[in-house]
């Protein structure tokens, strides 16, 4: 007989009503465990017309802002929370026991508990780490406030404890749980092939029944359709080392982990309806709203009781009249006018945090440079961050900082890398261990990489894999076009039924995250502590920095959060030419000063006319020493434009350059207007600033709005430039 409750629910499934939600979802970033793309399963979830959905991977939280965002952008209201590991005794033990701690899935109800959960998977991870990153009942309880907390599945403490019979301890530890946090549910999950799973249940409904703790239904997701799981078993053997021929390897029950529909979640719960209704109660309860508009940037502190930008202002006027001698009106007015961008998109800052790391680097001589678009900025010439005059060199300031792009500037510097880590500890001694770490980074897994793993779980002989891996030329990074444009890959593929298995498994785990690495350059610098902003962890194992800590967040979330992320790349050339220079001192006497090298030294034209570069930094290669020597350049530009050119995309104009910079072929102008903006490169459009110009000239459009249509060129973002076309 179907009872009022379960009438409830077909109702609710006919008329469309949203009736479940799903709290317990593993994605990619459960690494190599869950196989779920965010994307796809958002998308899922909205076709079947739920209005939310959690995100609970392992131990950390790399993918919450991505989900978050996606989310958002989909109308699905995210539930952040995370799968975190239990010690069973605390923290600190690390013992042969504590190899297999305890699940606790945690969800954030607001955003106290939001950052409470960036504090325990933060101190799980730089404190409990032990195999996993662990915490314990001692820190759950400090930081249990705006959190809600489902028992977990059968790794978790209270099924457990069931399995062991010891009944009466897994009450008194559900209690706990609900004592101990806003809110606490017994999970119930109903998986095939698991014997014991039906007893567990039971007794989780006994525990419901005495103490008053609802239960609610589970599915513990870890792929996002039915189809996937031959492939998230896959992936558990790449992970564990085995194959799928081993009997005794770790893998799933059965092929229920996927996103099931509302209708497939009320019908397996069809007994116990309030365990589905339960999931809306939960869902209802959480609502965490993230900020992206602020800027969360590390506060200099000028001398006396100057404001930032009073400051800015005085060392730009000292600066300026330094590099230019009496300056023009020119130079003051774009001076002025850069200064009043960085007042008015409110960076200034930023700008004086990082002349105090260049001040620093200069006057510990240490060799550095900036790359990219911030050379651009007289602003940061007069400050003695960079050395390139940009007005003498044309460079467009918008491409840096413009009023019309909503987005933190980028200001990469290169250090030597023998010297590098004295500059994060100036840094990290300047605001705080707490408030400076590095970047985290994604590995997954590419074309190559897809085919060996998927082989060897698969057991396949090596010899047989590596054949099929070694015919994808390095640089393709995609399965499906190596079928399409190498007709030994597509014979193989078509032919041979095995290798078809391969390269079809193979495909569905391309692009996975495999997993975490240290960014090579990648450091964020926060006002307030780190772990108020984002979750940390241990960096990698390669790492030198084994005293700083790691973000969870990659640069992209980072960004987006308004904190200031930098690039810190240390480079091998700057390290040569600080012991050339040492060298040369310690020989000659002579005290060589880079910046007052000449730009036209005749014989250092001829050297790279004749291709013999080896070692000079971007003109080693094969291809372009071949290059180099044709173009014979005569001037720095030339070197530039070349540089700017051997990159994909500009590569076949290369010879259209050099054929017009000899004669040998007219420059030709696409129209009479771009005459003085391409002069300089023989009529081929070479860079990003010709690109800002071009529009300007032609369309109209402000140095900034072109910025956007220049992003998206070279972000490759079709929608923007479908937008702009008119």
């Amino acid at each position: 007989m179907v009872t009022p409750q379960q009438n409830a629910i077909i109702r609710a499934i006919l008329l469309g009503d949203t009736l479940f939600t799903h709290l317990h979802n593993h994605t990619e970033y459960s690494l190599l465990d869950g196989l779920s793309n965010i994307k796809s399963m958002i998308q899922q979830a909205k076709s079947f017309g739920m209005e939310s959905l959690a995100i609970t991977d392992h131990g950390g939280l790399y993918g919450a802002i991505e989900f978050y965002t996606e989310c958002i952008n989909e109308g699905i209201k995210p539930i952040i929370g995370l799968e975190t590991y239990v010690a069973l005794s605390d923290r600190n033990t690390k013992t042969n026991a504590e190899k297999s701690p305890y699940h606790l899935v945690l969800l954030a109800k607001n955003m106290q508990g939001y950052h409470n959960l960036l504090k325990l998977s933060s101190i799980a991870h730089l404190e409990g780490f032990y195999y996993k990153p662990r915490v314990d009942k001692e820190i759950l309880a400090q930081h249990s406030q705006g959190i809600i907390a489902l028992s977990g599945c059968l790794s978790a403490e209270i099924p457990k404890l069931i399995q062991q019979g010891l009944l009466n301890e897994a009450q008194s530890a559900a209690i706990w749980y609900k004592d101990t946090f806003d809110s606490f549910y017994l999970e119930i999950q109903r998986h095939s092939n698991i014997p014991e799973l039906e007893h567990i249940n039971q007794q989780l409904i006994k525990i419901s029944k005495d103490t008053g703790i609802p239960i609610v239904a589970t599915n513990d997701s870890h792929y996002v359709r039915k189809e996937d799981a031959p492939y998230q078993d896959i992936l558990i053997c790449i992970h564990t080392n085995t194959d799928i021929n081993d009997d005794n390897r770790l893998k799933m029950s059965d092929d229920s982990y996927f996103i099931k529909s509302q209708d497939e979640m009320a019908s397996l719960f069809s007994d116990m309806p309030e365990a589905i209704k339960n999931t809306q109660e939960i869902a209802s309860q959480c609502n965490i709203e993230l900020d992206f508009s602020m800027l969360r940037l590390p506060e200099y502190t000028p001398p006396g009781n100057l404001g930032s930008e009073e400051y800015l202002m005085q060392l730009c006027e000292a600066g300026l009249t330094e590099r230019y001698g009496d300056p023009s009106d020119l130079l003051r007015k774009r001076l002025s006018y850069e200064l009043d961008v960085i007042k008015t998109t409110q960076f200034a800052n930023y700008m004086l945090v990082v002349w105090d790391i260049a001040r620093f680097t200069r006057e510990n001589n240490i060799l550095f440079g900036v790359r990219g678009s911030a050379a651009a900025s007289i602003v940061l010439y007069t400050l003695g961050i960079t050395d390139i005059d940009p007005v003498g060199h044309k460079l467009v300031f918008e491409r840096f900082l413009n009023v019309e792009r909503h987005e933190m500037p980028d200001i990469d510097m290169d250090f030597q890398d023998d010297r590098r880590e004295e500059v994060i500890d100036y840094v990290r001694k300047k605001y705080g261990s707490d408030h400076v770490a590095q970047i985290i980074t994604f590995g997954t897994l590419g074309a190559k990489a897809a085919i060996r793993d998927t082989g060897r779980a698969l057991g396949m002989p090596y010899g047989d894999v590596d054949k099929v891996a070694r015919l994808i030329p390095t640089g393709t990074n995609n399965i499906q076009h190596a079928i399409e444009g190498i007709p030994e890959f597509k014979s193989v593929y078509e032919s041979d039924p095995t290798t078809k298995r391969l390269i079809d498994t193979a495909q569905h785990l391309e692009g996975v995250v495999r997993h975490t690495s240290t960014h090579a350059a990648g450091v964020v610098i926060t006002k307030e502590p780190l772990v108020n902003y984002l979750p940390l962890q241990r960096p990698s194992r390669n790492d030198t920095s084994e005293n700083m800590a790691m973000t969870q967040f990659p640069m992209e979330p980072i960004a987006k959060l308004g904190l200031l992320k930098m690039d810190f790349l240390g480079l091998t050339n700057l390290t040569i030419l600080s012991e050339a220079k040492e060298s040369v001192f310690n020989r000659r006497g002579i005290e060589i000063n880079l910046n007052e090298i000449p730009l036209d030294d005749e014989k250092t034209f001829c050297l790279l006319s004749s291709g013999e570069t080896t070692g000079v930094f971007q003109l080693e290669g094969s291809g372009m020493r071949r290059y180099i020597q044709q173009l014979k350049p005569n001037s720095v530009s030339d070197v530039s434009a070349m540089i700017a050119l051997y990159r994909p995309g500009p590569m076949e104009h290369i010879s259209t350059f050099i054929d017009a910079k000899h004669g040998i072929a007219p420059i030709r102008y696409p129209h009479p207007t771009l005459k003085t903006i391409l002069e300089e490169t023989y009529g081929v459009i070479v860079y990003q600033d010709q690109v800002l110009l071009i529009a300007q000239a032609f369309a109209g459009y402000s140095l900034g709005e072109a910025d956007v249509v220049r992003k998206a060129m070279g972000k490759k973002i079709p929608e923007v430039m479908r937008d702009e076309k008119d």
